[in-house]
């Protein structure tokens, strides 16, 4: 459903984008991660016709976004970093409105916007002006909004920046839901817990170029291994139990240098029985035990020390 081949964009002699490929299948999520000034909401403009590319082909839904762009919009819908809603307009004006100017008639707006009310939990505070509204709730009215047109497209340009947890989840949770319906999702994010919980795919971006892209697991695979993390009883202890290990093929490293801990970087879960085989040979006493798996956030501060062409 989007298809980004090539793609560079160009403001006078600063590089945006910077030979950009993406692709995007229906029904899924891309999430596109990137700090501040990596180039996300340039790509962003540019697959909903808001600016054009410098170079390279763009699609979305099937159609080119500057010799096609009509046909794009009308299959797209865009939320921003920030609410586009009328704040003098009550929640259900907002999306009668839009409703009207993309060609329903006064019945079909009406109803379009009390289902989407409906589904944003906000039928209670329809009538309401949206000024009243707290930043959870334009945000959900917000991409209402963006949905009034039933698109096959969506693109949420960092829609939970500055909401609350609780409220982010909800808005997770709706995004899900478009996506069971059937949408396709373009989600930039600053928010790796974000991306985890909503990317079937994820492309991180840095200096306007993808330097790594795959699912989650596959771009935690690229990190490192997972580790596991024990805790003895005394520094003795710590000192038989990394004999043992090394032994056992394992590599050490010691957590603390004045304590009895140590962190053992292993190949998948399996090992922790070798581990703790390990303190068992060493007559070692283990009094605490956890393993980790690389996080998304390892995974962006890894690449993000690297420049983006390595």
């Amino acid at each position: 459903m989007v298809e980004v081949a090539g793609l560079t964009k160009t403001f006078g002699s600063v590089t945006a984008l910077d030979d950009v490929n993406l692709s995007v299948p229906k029904g899924s999520v891309l999430g596109l991660l990137g700090h501040n000034g990596a180039g996300k909401t340039t790509l962003v403009s540019i697959l909903s016709t808001l600016k054009p590319p410098s170079a390279g082909q763009v699609r979305v839904a099937g159609y080119d976004v500057v010799r096609e762009g009509q046909d794009v919009r009308r299959r797209i819908g865009l939320t921003g970093q920030y609410a586009s809603v009328d704040e003098t307009l009550s929640g259900r004006d907002n999306l009668v409105l839009i409703a009207r100017l993309l060609g329903a008639s006064r019945t079909e707006a009406a109803a379009r916007a009390d289902e989407l009310l409906e589904v944003f939990q906000l039928t209670d505070a329809a009538r309401r002006r949206a000024k009243t509204y707290s930043g959870g709730m334009r945000r959900r009215l917000d991409l209402a909004a963006s949905l009034v047109g039933r698109p096959e497209v969506i693109f949420l340009d960092e829609p939970t920046t500055g909401l609350d947890p609780v409220a982010r989840r909800g808005l997770w949770d709706i995004v899900q839901r478009l996506v069971r319906d059937g949408a396709t999702v373009l989600l930039t994010t600053q928010y790796l817990e974000e991306a985890d919980q909503l990317a079937d795919s994820i492309a991180v971006l840095a200096q306007g170029r993808v330097i790594a892209s795959g699912t989650a697991e596959e771009l935690k695979a690229r990190t490192g291994p997972g580790t596991v993390s024990v805790t003895l009883r005394s520094e003795d202890d710590r000192q038989r139990t990394a004999d043992a290990l090394r032994r056992a093929g394992l590599a050490p490293v010691p957590q603390d240098e004045d304590g009895p801990a140590l962190t053992v970087p292993v190949r998948d879960s399996t090992e922790i029985a070798t581990v703790v085989r390990a303190a068992d040979e060493a007559q070692a006493e283990l009094t605490g035990l956890a393993y980790a798996e690389p996080t998304l956030d390892d995974v962006y501060l890894a690449l993000n020390h690297q420049s983006p062409t390595d």
